[in-house]
């Protein structure tokens, strides 16, 4: 294993451009509003080299086209995150043209509501796992690797949910595929700390994305109800997780390892 150089600190005098020159993947891309594309976005806007990749190959075009549309660098790619042959297709592209990988963003993920007691419940538990849990596995797994063979440091950001920390009425398997993630993220971080490979998760709260609207129609009295405690008054917007993560992948957060970001408006403080 080549030697990784210590963690790097931050040029305060200089913040523009916060992640300047770093090479990014982000997964789950096409959909728009959604976190993928925004968090692409939000990266390319302080500097990154951006690659986004979705099942969805149109979609995620669609999303970087807008991108280069500001002047700043997107690239798409076509993604299963399911499958371990696009995990390696797309990584070694990846360093291929640029070298090295230095922020991975596991971003892809499906949500399927319903009831614990309904006959489609384990059905439903393995779709979710394969993307959510699987998805996120082989994405470290392939981006530690990567990191660990280029000698430098790096930042995992793992895309969880507040349902990865609290209950919520209709989505238990979804839950059990978030809370998964986030102890996967923390078990692994442990792994990488010492490398200067940074794993952290985001728990986003509930954002206005298409996802969620989809969620809201298959389950609207209950999220009816949730929407009306959110302490901040209001859903979210796909920026809020997308600065969260623009801070997670920046040499700003060079000793945050193995923590847990949520963005809710204060609905998990409750």
């Amino acid at each position: 294993m080549k030697a990784i150089s210590a963690r790097p600190l931050v040029d305060e005098g200089r913040m523009k451009g916060r992640v300047e020159g770093k090479i990014a993947l982000v997964t789950g891309g096409a959909s728009r509003p959604g976190l993928g594309a925004s968090i692409a976005e939000r990266l390319a806007e302080e500097g990154a080299i951006v690659i986004v990749t979705d099942v969805d190959l149109a979609g995620v075009e669609q999303t970087a086209e807008g991108i280069r549309a500001r002047d700043l660098s997107a690239t798409a790619m076509a993604q299963d995150v399911t499958s371990q042959g696009d995990w390696d297709a797309v990584i070694n592209a990846v360093v291929e043209e640029h070298g090295r990988l230095d922020i991975l963003v596991n971003n892809a993920g499906i949500l399927v509501v319903g009831q614990i007691a309904d006959e489609t419940a384990a059905s439903a538990l393995q779709r979710q796992f394969d993307v959510n849990v699987a998805g996120c596995l082989m994405g470290t797994q392939a981006a530690v690797k990567a990191m660990r063979n280029g000698g430098h440091c790096g930042s995992i950001i793992n895309v969880s949910s507040v349902a990865g920390l609290v209950g919520f009425r209709g989505s238990a398997t979804y839950a059990a595929t978030k809370g998964a993630v986030k102890l996967m993220s923390k078990s692994a971080a442990l792994e990488t700390a010492a490398e200067g490979i940074r794993i952290n998760t985001v728990h986003p709260g509930i954002i206005r994305t298409n996802m969620q609207s989809a969620a809201v129609d298959d389950n609207s009295a209950n999220y009816d109800a949730i929407v009306a405690s959110i302490p901040a008054g209001e859903l979210g917007e796909p920026r809020d997780i997308a600065n969260c993560v623009l801070f997670l992948a920046s040499d700003e957060a060079s000793y945050v390892m193995g923590a847990e970001f949520v963005v809710d408006g204060g609905y998990t403080a409750q």
